[in-house]
């Protein structure tokens, strides 16, 4: 499977250390299979801090590794409550030693789906109103990578520059 990570600098070797603690899965290094949402991550990155590069990493990963006994996957297939739930959790950087994952896998909250989560937060909508406005939306995939372990597994191929 082919992966993409945008950003403002090329990543070939991903250091959790470098990545926020507070984001949808927790730190973790993310990544998506399309190429359009890394590249549009990357736009957005770069005018935030007004970096003068918009860059994609590419690599490789073996998708089967998603699904070994020997790590601990977390997968969500669309937005559900148990997903809103897990973001939420996240992005106040709250974790639990019980819910340590290897990889996790699903929809991306970006920037306009996370004024629908903080409305939902501030209890001013409902956990089914919350989903329901997210499920309108076009959601893109993300996989994340949170665990060292996890990132051995990931293969750089190469950069793309936009």
């Amino acid at each position: 499977m082919k992966l993409y990570h945008g950003s403002t600098v090329s990543v070939e070797t991903p250091d959790l250390q470098q990545c926020r603690p507070a984001t949808d899965f927790g730190r973790a290094f993310y990544t998506t299979t399309n190429l359009e949402q890394a590249e549009r991550w990357a736009k957005i990155k770069q005018r935030r801090i007004k970096a003068p590069s918009v860059i994609v990493s590419v690599f490789d990963f073996d998708e089967s590794i998603l699904y070994s006994s020997e790590y601990n996957a977390r997968f969500f297939d669309n937005a559900t409550h148990e997903w809103l739930e897990f973001v939420v959790f996240n992005r106040r950087g709250i974790q639990q030693e019980q819910e340590q994952y290897d990889f996790v896998t699903g929809p991306v909250a970006n920037d306009s789906l996370y004024a629908t989560i903080l409305l939902y937060e501030q209890g001013l909508l409902s956990a089914e109103a919350a989903i329901e406005r997210l499920n309108v939306q076009k959601l893109y995939n993300q996989l994340s990578f949170n665990s060292e372990k996890a990132l051995q597994n990931l293969k750089f191929k190469e950069i793309i520059w936009f």
